[in-house]
């Protein structure tokens, strides 16, 4: 696959494909978020540790595990078009944060 086709895929299942099955990125991104921190607060840190995982935080960790199987030898062009896209959505996550 070409550049273009990567991001053209990552944006075709951001926008249309992954919404529809799943609902808006924001809207998922927040449950995942909820769910990874009372996880977290509950097996991995000391009680009371402070765990804050924000939406946009699901999206870079999203890309962390598609990372994580490329490097395990899992060099498929589905994990970098995925990775686009997590990014694309992570980023529009932050851009409205900081508007």
């Amino acid at each position: 696959m070409k550049r273009a086709e990567i991001l053209d895929s990552a944006k075709e299942i951001v926008t249309k494909d992954r919404e529809e099955q799943y609902g808006s990125p924001e809207d998922n991104f927040a449950t995942i978020a909820e769910f990874w921190t009372t996880y977290i607060k509950t097996k991995c840190v000391s009680p009371g540790t402070d765990v804050n995982i924000s939406p946009a935080d699901v999206g870079a960790m999203m890309i962390l595990l598609k990372t994580a199987r490329i490097a395990g030898g899992s060099e498929k062009a589905d994990n970098f078009i995925d990775i686009a896209g997590y990014a694309a959505c992570a980023g529009e996550l932050v851009s409205k944060k900081n508007e």
